[in-house]
This record gives C-alpha cells, structure tokens and sequence, in this order.
C-alpha cells in the first residue's frame, strides 16, 4: 500500500483584525483531499468553501472566540439541512471548550424558526481529552495559554505537524508535543500582549532548534509579517499549501 502524502492548507493567517489576511485556520489534507480541519471562523469558512467547494467533514476547535468559531451557524444550516451529512460531521472538542462552545454558539432558542431540532443535531460532538482518533489515526491534544486555563488547546500529529492555537510561550508544551522533528505552527504577532505570542517572547524562551521549524501566523498585517521575516522566521501565508513528513503517529489496525 502506498503510504499516504500529508500537507496543510492554510485558510487564513491573521488575528481576529487583520481581516486582509484571513481569521486564522488551516486543513489538514490527506493525498490532497481535505482531512481534518483546524477552527472554524466565518471568514476562515468562508475561504474553504470558495477552495474545496463544500463544507468541512471534520473539524478540531482550539478555542471559541469567534474568528475560530463564527462559521458555525452557516456550518449547522450546510449540514442540518443535508440528509446524508446530518448528523456525520464530526466535532472533536476538548472537553473543557464543550459548555463554553454550548454557551457561545448552541444556546440561542430555536436554532430553526420552526421549531424541532438542536443545534448539535447537525453534528457528531466528540468531547476530547489529551487524544481522539480520527480516521483511524491517533491526534495529540495540549492545552495552551490564552487569556484562561483550560479554555485553549493545540493539536498534534506526531511527525508532521503541531498547530499551537492562540497562545503565549509554551516551551514545556512543545518540549513534549513537538519532540518528533514536528513543523510546528505558532501564534506569533511583531509585540506580544497577555494573551498572544510576540516574536521576542519566542526568540527569549525557545531554542533555536525549535524556532527553526516554526511557521508564524496569528499576526496583525502584511507588514508585520514582513518584520517577522526580516528577524530571520517563516510565516505562514493565506492560501499557502505547506507539505508535511509523514506522519508516525499511531494507526488503529485495519478491520
């Protein structure tokens, strides 16, 4: 059997302002088919509709500040009202995000006019600890430091790829989730602030070994980015389809 060609597609890159660049969220693609998608913000939605030409199948969330979840009322009216994907889209939660992602997007009365259905009856909710499997391969999740613990987790797979979600530094994190020779893609902005990475929060608290395979997104402008690339890191850029290694995570045996 032909081993499997891993690559990520980049939806958007910027932060929740920089709507030039795109609210930041990216596809894993698996022999260039869509796989498993990474947040779901409205314009972030947006721009993979306009590339893959229907709605993800997949989908993991970091977080649920809006430029990573605002898609989601077009996503549950793309899904509900199609009968061979309601119910099969799978959402894979930590489960600490579950009554946060209810409150933020689920609650509001009557999600159809008409009454009779549930928000999450367009779904397949998959509450997740520090792992889930997907399609027969094991994903790693950690959690991260943005604004409040256990409200934002990154995700893993082991020698390809770690997606870091918004954050400040987290070294002890990635001393354990990017120890595989992973791409690693991180929040980084020109300045930090208490929630988000700056580049010199990065340059002070990672080794060099682990910038170097960094890809910087989450930042506030083209110009910015330029900055960033003038420092000597790679930044990650809209539309750009980035090829992975192989991955070695785990695989569930074949049934």
């Amino acid at each position: 059997m032909t081993a499997a060609t891993w690559s990520l597609r980049l939806q958007g890159v910027g932060n929740a302002f920089a709507t030039e660049l795109g609210s930041a969220m990216a596809t894993i693609e698996r022999d260039g088919a869509p796989w498993l998608s990474i947040d779901c913000g409205s314009d972030g939605l947006t721009h993979y509709l306009a590339h893959y030409g229907a709605s993800p199948r997949a989908v993991f969330i970091t977080h649920v500040h809006l430029d990573h979840v605002g898609g989601f009322e077009r996503l549950f009216g793309a899904s509900f009202w199609d009968e061979a994907l309601r119910g099969r889209v799978a959402l894979y939660v930590p489960a600490p995000l579950v009554p946060l992602l209810q409150q933020r997007v689920a609650s509001y009365p009557n999600v159809l006019a008409e009454g009779g259905a549930n928000f999450w009856d367009a779904f397949h909710l998959v509450p997740v600890g520090d792992h889930f499997w997907h399609d027969g391969v094991r994903m790693e999740v950690f959690p991260t430091r943005h604004h409040w613990p256990d409200t934002s987790f990154g995700l893993r797979l082991r020698g390809s790829m770690v997606w870091t979600g918004d954050t400040r530094p987290i070294p002890e994190q990635l001393a354990k989730f990017a120890d595989a020779g992973e791409l690693v893609l991180h929040d980084c902005a020109l300045h930090g602030n208490p929630s988000h990475s700056g580049i010199e929060d990065l340059e002070r608290e990672y080794p060099a070994e682990l910038l170097a395979r960094c890809c910087l997104y989450h930042y506030a402008s083209e110009v910015d980015g330029a900055h960033l690339e003038i420092r000597g890191h790679r930044i990650a850029r809209a539309g750009e389809v980035i090829r992975l290694a192989p991955t070695t995570a785990q695989m569930a045996p074949l049934r």
